[in-house]
């Protein structure tokens, strides 16, 4: 038995699973999963991405859990049901979960400006483009928490666009992995925003500014908050904000070079402890680990006796909070679909050029990842995979797959 192979052998740390239960059982039809299964099988056969894992979940229980490709292309492994992925955005729903267990113990109001905590933010203007010059505006309202958790705030990201706001971003030291929660706030609060408060949504870092909100209310470091708080208690044992040496025979890998473009793929390091603690990017976790943080979203906010937050707070943060007057920047926000505090939701039955239920929610990942929540259907489901340049068209291809499974 070679080193590797006896690593790969070696017992993980243990997720409790989810009950598992005959597809038919769960109304779901075990030769349409098998086809989704096929589908993305020939996917792989093809090279649009390494491999994958696939879960869904109804009425509390597993009803399919494939695994299929390569872990990553450079090893023989194939992909594992404990195989580790980074989830990028997947981190902001358990990061605005946290938010929100503060909120129930009255720390604030989601109407307090963000200042009143980060005093960095009193002295933000908006960048207003003229001329090919950024001209410097006062704000006509302060950034609140709210503004932060719908993606409202004015803040942007350095890839969602190439304005001279994005440009600051893209010159500034905001993407280190080098720097503490604290300086990253600061930094993001020395530039100006791409618009004014709660005029746009515009798909953002402030949900690294939400981390560091939790740590200043909390007095903890946004991974011992989130240990202690959610992923502790419900035993999501491999979430983390790196992955252990010992785990290096586990990571999924993408491939170096974009499969439809040829682009450099680099991703982080799962192994690299960072220095920062990344609200809106930063975990890494499993399947099984994440599917247990679903199962308690569409309990309501309970799993095995564990109250992590409630469930009318639960609620509202699965509601629309977009009015007709925010005007959607960018694709994230699809046609029939808003955004809640800290998810996308759904809020017509057609429009949308994929199936669904009103009332879901949902998020991604930027290296390939997926999950959403439908309380309509007592559905979840979870799609993993490390390939970037592929998320839109599987996560569009996998809820496709999994709605015609339903009996």
């Amino acid at each position: 038995m070679t080193a590797q192979t006896a690593a790969r052998q070696a017992p993980a740390p243990q997720t409790p699973p989810l009950p598992e239960a005959k597809p038919e059982s769960l109304g779901l039809s075990p030769s349409r999963l098998q086809r989704m299964s096929d589908v993305f099988r020939r996917e792989i056969d093809k090279g649009t991405m390494p491999g994958a894992t696939i879960m869904v979940a109804r009425g509390g229980q597993i009803g399919w859990f494939d695994t299929m490709g390569k872990q990553a292309p450079a090893a023989s492994a194939p992909m594992a049901r404990d195989s580790i992925f980074r989830i990028f955005s997947m981190t902001k729903p358990i990061v605005s979960v946290g938010i929100m267990t503060l909120l129930e113990e009255g720390h604030f109001l989601l109407d307090d400006p963000i200042a009143k905590f980060i005093p960095e933010f009193a002295d933000q203007k908006v960048g207003v483009e003229n001329n090919g010059q950024l001209d410097l505006v006062p704000l006509k309202r302060p950034i609140t928490i709210q503004d932060l958790l719908r993606h409202t705030s004015g803040i942007t990201y350095e890839h969602t666009g190439n304005g001279l706001v994005q440009k600051l971003y893209q010159q500034s030291r905001v993407r280190s992995r080098k720097i503490n929660n604290a300086e990253h706030a600061a930094l993001v609060a020395s530039m100006p925003l791409i618009c004014q408060p709660g005029s746009e949504w515009n798909y953002s870092r402030s949900t690294d500014i939400l981390g560091r909100l939790i740590e200043i209310v909390s007095g903890k470091s946004l991974g011992a908050f989130l240990n202690q708080r959610i992923l502790a208690p419900l035993q999501m044992t491999e979430t983390a904000f790196h992955a252990g040496d010992e785990n290096a025979h586990r990571l999924a890998e993408p491939f170096a070079a974009d499969p439809w473009n040829g682009d450099k793929v680099q991703l982080f390091s799962m192994l690299e402890k960072p220095v920062i603690e990344s609200g809106g990017g930063g975990l890494v976790s499993t399947t099984m680990d994440y599917a247990r943080f679903a199962q308690m979203l569409l309990n309501g906010g309970t799993l095995d006796g564990e109250k992590i937050v409630g469930r009318k707070t639960l609620e509202w943060m699965a509601s629309d909070h977009l009015d007709a007057s925010v005007k959607i920047q960018g694709t994230l926000t699809q046609p029939g679909h808003s955004f809640g505090l800290g998810f996308g939701i759904r809020t017509e039955e057609g429009i949308a050029p994929f199936s669904g239920s009103v009332g879901q929610f949902f998020w991604s990942g930027m290296g390939g990842t997926f999950f959403w929540i439908d309380p309509k259907e007592d559905l979840f489901a979870i799609f993993m995979s490390q390939a970037p340049g592929q998320r839109v068209y599987t996560r569009t291809l996998v809820r496709n797959l999994v709605y015609a499974a339903l009996e």
